[in-house]
């Protein structure tokens, strides 16, 4: 990390060179937030802060990284780069190193800096709130918590926070709610909550704001529920703007029906099929979507990784699995991993993607899906892969620009009137 002599030019992390803002900058990503969620609100007058800030503002839309899951992406706002640089190719991976299904939310997993960190080693102050636990230790890796510079907490263990570990005590006493369940969307309301106290007490320069997605998991967009979910966000979007911060928000992914006429879930059973082609257990299937919050998809999504035996005729097993209907596309590794910029070394023998209304699972007897109260709505395939990307203020981006997501802190930082400077 590089960074100029003067506090209000620039810094430089993962080959990308970020202004200095002028003014607080607050980030949000909207877990599962296709662009379809915040047009249907604004139509309808859910979101009247909004619908005015865009009007001097930037809608634009951006591609997420595939697969369309919340911890590569997630890791990918926050760097600046896709997964086959950063490292984290999914919720849930096979480590080499042990041959044990993990998840992905360990500090060893990540394999560069955050912007977070770079801007808070040139003197930075960082607010960072997740809806779950489980991304806060990728997330704040880096920083220094006794600095008074730095915090980073969830709403779910908001009560055990300390200053060593997380920048601050009890934070829910800061915010003054009591601690959600995890399934509600009372988990997200308590991040804005928390992000405006924390601009009122802290005032950081960057503040990251990253929800769950418990409901576009249950709810279309257009519909009472989601509506008042973008109604809340957005009330709490228009005091940030009144405390003088500039607002960019993107999204970790889309989201889409994976059900049949029936209303229940369409899946394509990988296991079961590859053990039809291969013998029983011959091969692996790993699904990157798996995390502990699973009630709301049963750990089901559109991207799997297959790991085969070493004797089995790769060209076959691909013909034979693109052929399965509902199967998108069957890549080996390392057209997969070029296709969709991931680790080679964190992915199996062959990816598999599923269209638009099917999901992949491993076998029947693996997913508990009696806990899906409505018909399922799941992610994870390059179908779930166009979000928004909006700042409220003017960007200039080159016209023809594949925008990614994770531009978000170069569109705001270097493309608006915000950054004092670019060296």
């Amino acid at each position: 990390m590089e960074q100029s002599s003067a506090r209000s030019r620039s810094v430089s992390v993962n080959g990308r060179t970020y202004g200095w803002p002028s003014q607080p900058l607050v980030v949000v990503c909207i877990d599962g937030s296709e662009p379809a969620y915040i047009e249907q609100a604004i139509a309808g007058g859910h979101m009247p802060f909004l619908a005015k800030a865009l009007k001097s503002g930037s809608d634009l839309r951006a591609d997420c990284v595939v697969p369309s899951f919340t911890n590569p992406n997630n890791l990918s706002i926050v760097t600046g780069v896709p997964p086959r640089v950063h490292g984290i190719s999914g919720n849930f991976f096979l480590d080499p190193d042990t041959g044990e299904e993990v998840m992905m939310n360990e500090p060893r997993f990540l394999r560069t800096d955050t912007i977070f960190k770079a801007f808070h080693d040139a003197g930075a102050k960082v607010a960072i709130v997740t809806a779950k636990d489980k991304l806060c230790r990728l997330l704040g890796h880096g920083l220094d918590f006794a600095s008074g510079r730095a915090v980073c907490f969830s709403s779910e263990k908001a009560d055990r926070t300390t200053r060593a570990e997380n920048g601050i005590d009890n934070a829910q006493g800061l915010v003054g709610r009591p601690i959600p369940d995890v399934y509600s969307a009372d988990l997200s309301e308590f991040i804005f909550d928390a992000g405006v106290k924390l601009m009122e007490t802290m005032r950081p320069d960057l503040m990251y704001l990253s929800t769950t997605d418990y409901i576009q998991h249950k709810h279309a967009p257009g519909t009472p529920v989601a509506n008042a979910f973008y109604a809340m966000m957005d009330g709490y979007w228009a005091r940030l703007d009144a405390l003088g911060a500039v607002l960019a928000l993107t999204a970790d992914h889309g989201m889409n029906a994976k059900f049949n006429d029936a209303g229940e879930p369409d899946v394509i059973y990988l296991q079961e099929v590859l053990d039809g082609f291969l013998g029983e257990g011959k091969a692996r299937v790993i699904l990157p979507i798996t995390d502990p919050y699973v009630v709301h998809h049963g750990a089901l999504g559109s991207f799997a990784t297959v790991y085969l035996p070493a004797d089995a005729d790769q060209t076959t097993v691909i013909s034979k699995l693109a052929a399965v209907p509902g199967v998108q596309k069957v890549y080996d590794r390392t057209h997969g991993c070029a296709e969709f910029e991931l680790p080679e070394d964190r992915l199996g023998d062959l990816i598999v993607v599923s269209e638009k209304s099917k999901v992949l699972g491993t076998s029947a007897d693996r997913h508990d899906l009696s806990q899906l109260k409505e018909p399922l709505r799941s992610h994870g395939g390059v179908t779930e892969q166009k979000v928004p990307l909006i700042v409220t203020r003017t960007a200039s981006v080159d016209v023809g620009r594949r925008l990614r997501n994770f531009d978000v802190f170069d569109v705001a930082l270097n493309h608006t009137a915000l950054a004092r400077n670019v060296a």
